[in-house]
């Protein structure tokens, strides 16, 4: 397993290792031994979260607020996602700053998102199936969120924006305007 430091502290991309043969494939999708050691600290993921969706669904930007703010780890078992953070974390020079990857089945890349970062994503494959562990059980009452086109943000989320298709609930979602989050 390769971990690669994203641009903004905290984001950390898991690069599992592949081993191909006339069967197919194997890999570690993951090492709570090897992540913790380049983490430098303890990671307890307590849940772990499935979702299957289709072309342009818009997932997203949520987050969950003290005392039960939630770390992620983000995977692909079928299709293609752009998954994008957005730094909420109030003392953090990259405030308000977005990252964006994009996560398959075909490179089993996965994202390392901290807490204090609100988390989305977008389907960019006919259907895709998302898996992603976190570090604190889902409390609806503590839950937040970001509307994804806040102009502020400037996310490119790859597709026009009328062709995402998205809840009701993520939709109202209010804009970022330098709230103190985290």
């Amino acid at each position: 397993m390769k971990f690669i430091k994203a641009n903004i502290p905290g984001l950390i991309i898991c690069e599992p290792k592949k081993l191909n043969d006339q069967r197919g494939f194997f890999t570690e999708s993951f090492r709570k031994d090897l992540f913790e050691n380049f983490l430098g600290y303890k990671i307890d993921f307590c849940q772990e979260n499935l979702s299957e969706s289709k072309y342009g669904v818009l997932r997203g930007l949520h987050f969950q607020t003290e005392p039960f703010a939630q770390s992620k780890l983000v995977s692909v078992l079928k299709g293609k996602i752009l998954d994008v953070v957005v730094d909420i974390r109030k003392s953090s020079k990259y405030y308000g700053k977005s990252f964006s990857i994009e996560l398959d089945d075909l490179s089993n890349k996965q994202l390392f998102v901290p807490k204090g970062f609100a988390h989305g994503f977008l389907v960019l494959s006919d259907i895709a199936r998302v898996s992603y562990k976190v570090d604190n059980y889902y409390k609806p009452n503590f839950e937040m969120g970001l509307i994804f086109n806040d102009p502020l943000l400037k996310i490119d989320w790859k597709i026009e924006e009328k062709s995402i298709i998205i809840n009701e609930k993520d939709s109202g979602y209010s804009p970022f305007n330098s709230k103190i989050y985290f």
